[in-house]
């Protein structure tokens, strides 16, 4: 039947022992001291190893610029938007695929220049003493180390080790990869510097640079690498806006070569200028071509009537005949340059309707005022036009947001019919004005033809070649005008400070970082091993953890044997080990006083388990009383693993307890002296089938009471309790039971059975030992108190002189 104490087992649950913890870390301190050696170490090589990152930066300065020649009398018209605008979007341009598809193409920088450092290839653009110039149109061995070395100053080696039958290619004119079959093995091959290196996999001319320095006999190398993925590095390029001022703008690169970014950071910049301010003259671009067109056109004409006036004065008096049609001449000429400006015009509408309507890109429309449009409305709204079509094409690799694009075409869409109704109401007022125009050279003709035939005919040619000479004139004076904005418009991008190399710049490698990392996982993994063990481990490990698990008073804690022997005490008398189990000692004198127990005293010594030190302990114990001089026998009760034998050098055959109880022998003959004085020891004897049964029969006390008769402290040895139910039957016979805890041995569940023990009343004056106690800092401080001398004995007893870890060093070398 159970009983309510077998429920006890949910008592006495501690909480975690903080300071338990701390002292464990503190016994695994070599650990984390090598831990943090190592982590350090791999710290230090990691800084070492790895290539120093530099950053650079650049400042430009965004600001609209006007054209000093742009004035209200200037046919040409521009209108580029506000600063905000272009802020937003050349940030965007700058890290745009586009843009630095353009960039890295001119720069040709998926092209790497390597030397060979301490601990791996470094990036030397810029300090190699040579360039490779490439034929884009045939394929380039891809991301292959190439190495280059000077066999003399105008003479060099190619080294390329081939480890399979073929290599891939890449193109750079279109970026396409391709294969081509090789020897796998090492292929070696001497050039001439300039010579034009014709492959299969190789299609270059190596170039000396301007100052190369000291080259021969070094070796660099080269390696062409992915376009596009040289050209998402680039893509990474940082664009930050400053506080200060929303126009001004800094780009950064980050990398291992200062060289490079450099000429990067200021290539970028130097790119864009040229295409804002090729996007800023495409107004006038569009007209000057459209002008040149017009031109070819009108030069033909010209050359044609010239020659046909030059025919008709041929032999004839050209002042005569014309004097008679010169009132006539000036008058027509006016009308028809007249009637040509709007012609021009309505040809011009037409042409743009057509335009609008058949077109979405309308970049390279040519400005109105090339056909004499002056309307303000039609020259903005075709401006605004271009700039909208310019922006949104450029913003064709940089935005993905298909509702910026939505918005782009909006605006266009919103502009277009805004110049359709301006056309159409255009037109309107130009077709009446032609009209008018057809009327007056109507009735101008009319009375030419009462004119000589001659005058006629002269008048005739003199007209056509007028007209075309003054168009001719006009369109000249047009383009001039347009060359004059283009020539003297400026960039809104302007540089504040380039990028220069003026030293410094050094960012990484976080060199204190990685040491404080270091630092913290030193400290950190050590310190996670330390915590799983500490939960694992349920084993005792302090006096403390005794206290807190049982209200069973600890009357003695017993030091670690080093030795071989475990006669502790006979050997080594003065020790601190002897000390302690004089101290026990001791304090069962105090108990069997407080007992009232007068003549032959009993004491049971027992355990958990095996392994425990239950016999060291024993005949330690049993030791200190025999040099006090009293007579004391130790019983060998552990009938089923008997240990007592070894400790007095006996053999367990020999005659022993069970002898006794089965009425074979005496007591005289079971007794064994030793070499201790006062002492002697029964051992258990053979190994019966029955070892309960045995202790359980009335030849156990009888043996009890001989022994209390002949001597003074009956020390009896018994199994452990928590494994037989033996000892327990020998409670009856002990006036005090000892119960050893040896520390990292004895599990933390056993303390709470004994409580269970105890409080069915199994065990009684039970008390007891902490054994195997380390006096070192892995387990904590030494306990004193009731516990033994601890930290104050020292001048009391001997201690053993500890060999310092270098002489253990040093005396190994010796017996070498």
């Amino acid at each position: 039947m159970l009983d309510i104490k077998d429920f006890s087992i949910f008592e006495n649950q501690s909480s975690f022992d903080f300071k338990g913890f701390l002292l464990k870390i503190a016994s695994y301190w070599k650990w984390f001291l090598l831990s943090l050696v190592i982590a350090l170490t791999i710290a230090y090589q990691v800084n070492i190893r790895k290539e120093k990152i530099y950053g650079m930066q650049t400042m430009i300065a965004i600001k609209e610029e006007s054209n000093p020649f742009f004035t209200s009398n200037t046919s040409l018209v521009f209108n580029w938007g506000g600063v905000s605008d272009k802020v937003n979007g050349i940030s965007t341009i700058f890290q745009s695929r586009s843009h630095n598809e353009q960039v890295v193409d001119k720069l040709q920088f998926y092209i790497d220049y390597l030397e060979q450092g301490k601990y791996n290839l470094i990036d030397s653009y810029g300090a190699v003493p040579f360039y490779v110039d490439i034929d884009k149109t045939k394929g380039q061995l891809a991301n292959t180390l190439i190495a280059v070395k000077f066999l003399s100053e105008n003479e060099y080696q190619i080294q390329i080790p081939f480890e399979s039958n073929s290599v891939g290619l890449i193109t750079y004119s279109d970026n396409t990869y391709s294969s081509t079959s090789v020897q796998p093995a090492l292929f070696v091959k001497k050039y001439k510097v300039g010579e034009q290196v014709s492959l299969p996999f190789l299609n270059w001319k190596l170039q000396i640079t301007d100052n190369p320095g000291f080259y021969k006999g070094k070796e660099y190398f080269v390696r062409f690498n992915d376009f596009n993925g040289t050209v998402a590095r680039y893509r990474g390029i940082s664009v930050e806006s400053d506080k200060a001022g929303g126009s001004i703008l800094t780009l950064g690169l980050q990398g291992t070569n200062k060289a490079r970014m450099v000429e990067y950071l200021n290539a970028t910049v130097r790119m864009l200028i040229k295409i804002q301010l090729d996007s800023k003259n495409q107004f006038a671009t569009n007209t000057i071509r459209f002008i040149d067109s017009t031109l070819v056109a009108m030069e033909a004409q010209l050359k044609q009537t010239g020659s046909e006036l030059k025919s008709f004065s041929k032999n004839k008096n050209i002042f005569e005949i014309e004097g008679g049609g010169a009132k006539f001449s000036d008058k027509i000429m006016d009308f028809d340059v007249e009637k040509d400006h709007i012609t021009r015009k309505i040809a011009y509408y037409n042409s743009l309707k057509a335009y609008l309507n058949n077109s979405v890109d309308y970049s390279r429309l040519p400005a109105p005022s090339v056909a004499g449009i002056e309307d303000p409305n039609v020259v903005a709204n075709v401006s605004k036009l271009i700039s909208l079509s310019t922006q949104r094409s450029e913003m064709a690799y940089a935005v993905k947001s298909d509702k910026i694009f939505k918005d782009f075409d909006n605006q266009m869409q919103a502009v277009k019919n805004v110049l359709l109704e301006n056309i159409s109401s255009a037109k309107s007022s130009l077709l009446y004005d032609l009209s008018m125009v057809n009327a007056k050279i109507g009735q101008a003709e009319s009375t030419v033809k009462r004119l000589p035939e001659e005058q006629q005919e002269l008048l005739k040619i003199k007209r056509k070649y007028d007209l075309n000479d003054n168009i001719y004139t006009e369109f000249l004076q047009k383009r001039n005008e347009a060359e004059i904005v283009k020539a003297s418009n400026l960039s809104d991008i302007h540089f504040i400070d380039p990028a220069k190399d003026i030293g410094g710049g050094l960012i990484g490698p976080k060199t204190s970082v990685n040491y404080i990392l270091a630092l913290f996982l030193g400290v950190l993994i050590p310190l996670i091993f330390v915590f799983i063990i500490f939960f694992i481990n349920n084993s005792i490990q302090t006096a403390d953890d005794i206290t807190k698990l049982t209200d069973i008073p600890i009357i003695g804690v017993v030091g670690y044997n080093k030795e071989a022997v475990s006669l502790a005490v006979f050997d080594k008398p003065k020790s601190a080990l002897s000390e302690a189990f004089r101290g026990i000692r001791s304090s069962l004198q105090f108990l069997y006083k407080k007992q009232q127990l007068n003549g032959s005293k009993t004491l049971m010594i027992t355990s958990s388990i095996s392994g425990e030190g239950k016999t060291f302990c024993s005949i330690n114990i049993a030791t200190v009383f025999a040099l006090s001089e009293k007579k004391t026998v130790i019983v060998g009760l552990d009938l089923r693993k008997p240990r007592l034998a070894d400790e007095f050098c006996l053999t367990n055959h020999q005659l022993g307890v069970v002898n006794y109880l089965i009425r074979q022998n005496t007591l005289e003959e079971i007794t064994n002296p030793t070499q201790i004085a006062n002492l002697d020891v029964i051992l258990s004897g053979p190994i019966p089938p029955n070892p309960s049964e045995l202790i359980l029969s009335d030849a156990m006390g009888e043996l009890i009471d001989e022994l209390k008769k002949k001597y003074d402290y009956i020390i009896l040895d018994t199994p452990p309790v928590g494994l037989v139910s033996d000892a327990l039957e020998l409670v009856q016979f002990a006036d005090v039971v000892l119960y050893i805890v040896r520390q990292n041995y004895t599990k933390k569940d056993m303390i709470t059975l004994l409580n269970n023990r105890i409080k069915r009343g199994e065990l009684s004056n039970a008390s007891i030992v902490f054994n195997g106690f380390e006096n070192k800092a892995k387990y904590g401080a030494v306990y004193g108190y009731g516990y033994g001398y601890g930290a104050y004995s020292n001048g009391y007893h001997e201690e053993e002189e500890k060999t310092s870890f270098w002489k253990v060093i040093v005396s190994k070398f010796k017996r070498k």
